[in-house]
């Protein structure tokens, strides 16, 4: 694309390009990465004029690398700002703790991701904030919650699509459209999906939240979480949250790892959703299948929203076995390629049985339980790239030992 043309570039091309002039780093391609933790002025006037444009000086809130990945994550999502942290829960607590005050409510879906329902059910509640689950599968649902409520009391609406680890879709603009309607803001964790995906920002989300360690570094070497929305609101996560309510930094090497991801991310999506949609149609077809669950197929429920807000279905996908519990235990242990692992999003296939984690945290935590709509069959797996025809075999010879 020529220097003179008004075109914007496609999504790949700003994935590679994108906040970054190697004119500015030394002629250097690939951006540096920058470890350092404090920053030096040419003068007092400098570093007055640096702190009152909240610039970099000091490494707990600024750093050029992520500061280039901070840039491509909003342009990626079509937000204006964004601000990267140590991790995924560190993403949902430094959101949570900087936007909520005592005396506050925020509704969530009745299922989320373990970590995520431990902050919102047991964390929250001891600072005075009300937390309110509601089954987000009907929007509907939402209505007499948020009439129920004090005007303005409701400060956000938070939920994943699709669902961890249930693989649900949730219909983000008929949920933004209500929540909006009552004055409050939407939060969507779309780490299933990643922006080479489902960009919940153009579907009516006010924050989109990510663990980078999944897809978009897509690696399995690295921990980090983003939040992306209109500058105001990452002014404040950043000047609040980051600063000094959890200081959960993004290590600069951290950032270059997600940078050299973001280069392959749509890449490695179109092979993930290959994969996965391959694999979902012959679990669907399994005599010893008793349900599936995979946005892109045409039997599943959420199947219409997902074809609206998702340009495939990701990789994740949960099924259960007519043979239950038992019988997925039975399978996991046959795999010889898939991995058995309770992340996601890395290049090699990963499968977990949340009821035997589950039940095996019982020793030590006593009140562990699955979430709410998570069966003791369900199986959650994350597709990985490699070569179809071999996940293929190894799903079908470890069904057969079942």
């Amino acid at each position: 694309m020529s220097k003179g043309s008004n075109r914007r570039p496609g999504f790949q091309t700003r994935a590679i390009h994108f906040g970054f002039d190697p004119a500015d780093h030394q002629r250097a391609v690939t951006p540096p990465i920058y470890m350092t933790s404090t920053f030096a002025f040419e003068s007092v006037e400098d570093a007055e004029s640096v702190a009152e444009q909240a610039g970099a000086t000091y490494a707990r809130e600024h750093n050029p690398t992520t500061a280039i990945l901070e840039a491509r994550l909003a342009e990626l999502e079509g937000g204006e700002a964004c601000v990267a942290l140590a991790s995924g829960m560190a993403a949902v607590g430094t959101l949570l703790l900087s936007l909520l005050s005592q005396g506050d409510a925020v509704v969530v879906h009745a299922t989320l991701y373990s970590n995520s329902f431990a902050m919102a059910h047991d964390g929250l509640p001891r600072f005075g904030i009300q937390v309110i689950p509601v089954d987000l599968a009907d929007p509907a649902n939402l209505d007499a919650v948020l009439d129920a409520m004090p005007d303005g009391r409701v400060k956000l609406v938070y939920f994943e699509t699709p669902v961890n680890p249930t693989a649900q879709i949730l219909d983000i603009a008929a949920i933004a459209a209500r929540a909006h309607a009552a004055g409050a803001r939407v939060v969507v964790d779309s780490t299933f999906a990643s922006p080479a995906v489902q960009r919940p920002l153009e579907h009516g989300a006010d924050i989109v939240l990510h663990s980078l360690t999944k897809y978009i570094n897509g690696h399995g070497d690295m921990l980090g979480g983003a939040l992306i929305a209109d500058r105001e609101t990452i002014a404040r996560i950043r000047g609040t949250g980051l600063r000094y309510i959890t200081g959960a930094t993004l290590s600069p090497m951290a950032a270059f790892l997600v940078l050299r991801g973001l280069k392959t991310l749509k890449l490695r999506m179109d092979v993930h959703g290959a994969n996965a949609l391959a694999i979902a149609r012959m679990l669907e077809a399994h005599p010893k299948l008793a349900w599936v669950r995979y946005p892109f197929l045409e039997s599943d429920p959420g199947h219409a929203i997902a074809r609206r807000q998702m340009s495939h279905g990701s990789a994740m996908m949960a099924f259960g076995l007519k043979a239950g519990f038992e019988g997925a235990r039975r399978m996991m242990n046959g795999l010889a390629v898939i991995a058995r692992a309770v992340s996601l999003g890395d290049a090699e296939s990963l499968i977990m049985h949340p009821a035997s984690l589950t039940y095996a945290r019982r020793r030590t935590r006593p009140d562990a339980k699955l979430a709410t709509g998570v069966s003791e069959d369900l199986v959650r797996l994350s597709v990985g790239l490699e070569d179809v025809a071999d996940l293929l075999d190894d799903l079908e010879t470890a069904l057969g030992a079942v």
